[in-house]
């Protein structure tokens, strides 16, 4: 029998590709929609319950306990003051009659507590606004009063499908007060056991304190978001809100801050710097000093600290216009709502987030706004981390997605342009839950190419190398690289074929990320990469007259010992004992476990051939290759592989992103005999894999 010894980054490797494997055949099969949510910790909502209702016992969820760990890592750390004398109550304990939700689930449900999660607030208050939308999140038929149990769930999108998550009510609390999102009816409690959930999937409740808006409007819908910098508004921005507002999209609003020391600093007229609000409305009134006013409708999550200008709750301009339109206003007082010009809007206010609806969010008669294509991907250090466009020599080893738009839009009078309208959206998945572990959010972005044909014949679907990334220029990207989880862009290109190169600022950055791309017309998407392929030379024919005397020679000196031949210009000590395996399993033809003279002979032509390119790649003349280098090298060989099994190599034969002469002899013997022995396709993908993680 064979025993394949697997090391640490291999089976990290290997495990990653096995796993997407069998997550998109179940995402075929339907899972991962909001449907069929896949379950967070494979907690089972109603067998749990089913559970506790036949024992008698309250659900206590073993995966986020009520322990402080769960709360958080720094501020909020075990034995830190801000958690000093917390109690973890449930409802039924704070109040003797609590409910799940109170006349339906309103903006003024949710309040700020003790934490810094506004942006996250503001979200869930935007959701209400949709009930279709709110029951995707807040399934129905929980409560308090029917086969309670302690137990509740709701189900979030994070990064391409949809999770169910389980929790029980235990909620942190200071002397019997909740710390954190309360609702203004005080037995209310749904927007706290949404935190608390949210809080779960990310891996404590501080995980959650900082953050954009979108993030929040994404997470509960799965739609893509836009940001709009109010200094510089499109001229058609009442108009797109109006519709965005029509479509059931989620809308935030936010004031920038210039120090520190402006964080939640209120301005003089009320308004909250570094502060996330959401919009919530958009109206016209009438006869207002002989003209029509637009006036938009915000909300602050606190519930309370409003706006005082002009059209504020107690401002002088409501006094001229008809009682009745102020009515259907619903002016209301000291909620954390309040209505203010549009222009005063642009003034006050720095950003705009629009989280656009997929079709699958939409109500049924509802016309399908964007086509929506998705790819998961991941940057590897050494493999698919080449960094931006600063770093030529590495950039061509991110993934690289092809886009062809087919159709341009329809035709726009303010605009002869003919063009195609996309939006790319890049995101980088499950950061916050590396925050306890020192980490944060990676820098990142995108470059978009224009791919021409070539002498009248269209470019091959290949992974494109450096020298097509030295000859031209982007014709788009991000606007900019951010360390956010998302950088989108809306773009407006000709009809053609481009290359979406996603990536991280600084190579070597690793993370897995999902690219959407989103078209107003038809389109076709496709990952480049190249096929899987050997161009291998045929045998050679010798005999024992071909090899001359001094080789002979070197076969008897040689016979019987491991060969430990080095030379001074590469850094190896020679061949290690699986590398001579290796060769040997190679070569051996006749089942000896030994070589012959002549196959000694072919094998060292093999090993000659291979240093010629290895020195050829060594670029730096360093005696070790980089990681991209060895790609090359391998491609130059004759070896096509695909960016999976490039990530396998590297993880199986570089060491800090440098690969010595014994590997890599080692890892072209292994994929000669690799392709010289595997079966033929289908199976032949796998067992490559399981071949180069032995």
């Amino acid at each position: 029998k064979k025993h394949f010894s697997v090391t640490p980054p291999v089976m990290y490797a290997f495990g990653g590709i096995a796993a997407r494997i069998q997550t998109q055949r179940l995402q075929a099969e339907g899972m991962g929609s909001n449907e069929q949510a896949v379950r967070l910790f494979n907690q089972d909502y109603e067998a749990l319950k089913q559970q506790c209702l036949e024992s008698g016992r309250l659900f206590e969820d073993p995966c986020f306990p009520a322990e402080p760990p769960s709360l958080g890592f720094k501020e909020l750390a075990p034995h830190s003051s801000k958690t000093r004398g917390v109690e973890w109550m449930r409802p039924t304990e704070l109040t003797d009659d609590p409910q799940f939700i109170v006349g339906g689930a309103t903006r003024t449900d949710i309040c700020q507590g003790a934490l810094g999660d506004c942006w996250l607030l503001a979200a869930i208050a935007s959701l209400t606004l949709n009930d279709i939308l709110l029951h995707r999140v807040v399934p129905h038929g929980q409560s308090f009063q029917d086969d309670y149990a302690g137990i509740f769930h709701f189900q979030f999108w994070q990064f391409g499908e949809w999770v169910d998550v389980v929790i029980d009510d235990r909620l942190p609390a200071k002397d019997g007060e909740l710390m954190f999102v309360h609702s203004a009816e005080g037995n209310e409690f749904w927007s706290a056991l949404i935190e608390k959930a949210y809080a779960k999937l990310n891996g404590s409740y501080e995980a959650l304190s900082g953050g954009s808006t979108t993030e929040g409007f994404e997470d509960f819908t799965g739609g893509v978001a836009e940001m709009y910098e109010l200094r510089k508004p499109p001229r058609d921005l009442y108009k797109i809100i109006g519709k965005a507002l029509e479509r059931g999209s989620l809308l935030g609003c936010s004031i920038d801050i210039t120090s520190a020391f402006d964080m939640e600093a209120v301005t003089f007229k009320k308004l909250v710097k570094g502060h996330a609000y959401s919009v919530t409305g958009l109206r016209q009134v009438g006869n207002y000093q002989g003209q029509m006013e637009k006036l938009i409708r915000i909300r602050n999550p606190w519930g309370q600290v409003e706006w005082t200008g002009a059209w504020s709750d107690n401002s002088r301009e409501w006094d001229e216009i008809d009682p009745s339109e102020r009515e259907d206003l619903h002016l209301k007082m000291e909620d954390g709502e309040f209505w203010m010009s549009f222009q005063e809007f642009l003034r006050q206010f720095s950003r705009l987030e629009i989280c656009n609806l997929t079709p699958d969010a939409l109500s049924a008669d509802a016309a399908s706004f964007w086509n929506t294509i998705k790819f998961h991907g991941t940057w590897r250090r050494g493999s698919t981390a080449g960094g931006c466009r600063n770093h030529p020599n590495t950039f061509w080893i991110n993934p690289q997605y092809k886009i062809t738009l087919l159709e341009e839009d329809d035709d726009d009078p303010e605009d002869d342009e003919v063009a195609c309208s996309f939006l790319v959206a890049l995101m980088q998945k499950d950061r916050r839950r590396y925050r306890r572990h020192g980490q944060d959010m990676h820098t990142i972005g995108f470059a978009i190419y224009e791919v021409k044909e070539l002498s009248g014949r269209p470019r091959p679907n290949i992974h494109l190398k450096k020298d097509f990334f030295l000859a031209h220029s982007s014709c788009a990207r991000s606007e900019t690289f951010i360390n956010l989880r998302e950088v989108s862009s809306r773009l407006r290109l000709p009809p053609g074929e481009y290359l979406i190169v996603p990536s991280t600022f600084e190579p070597s950055k690793e993370a897995d990320f999902v690219l959407r791309v989103f078209t107003e017309k038809q389109s076709e998407t496709e990952e480049l990469d190249d096929e899987i392929s050997a161009n291998l030379e045929d045998e050679e024919e010798i005999t024992e007259d071909d090899i001359d005397d001094s080789f002979k020679s070197l076969f008897a000196q040689l016979a019987g010992e491991v060969g430990r031949k080095a030379d001074k210009d590469l850094k190896t000590d020679g061949f290690s004992m699986e590398s001579c395996r290796t060769m040997v399993n190679l070569m051996d033809k006749d089942g000896s476990a030994r070589l012959g003279l002549m196959e000694f002979q072919i094998l060292w032509n093999k090993i000659r051939k291979w240093l010629v390119l290895f020195r050829q790649f060594d670029l730096d003349k360093s005696g070790a290759m980089s990681s991209y280098e060895m790609r090359l090298a391998v491609e130059s060989a004759g070896f096509k592989l695909d960016n999976k099994l490039n990530q396998i190599l590297v993880a199986r034969y570089a060491e800090n992103e440098a690969v010595d002469f014994d590997n890599f002899i080692c890892c072209l013997v292994k994929l000669e005999t690799m392709f010289s022995t595997s079966p033929s396709l289908p199976s032949r993908l796998q067992w490559l894999y399981l071949t180069m993680c032995g």
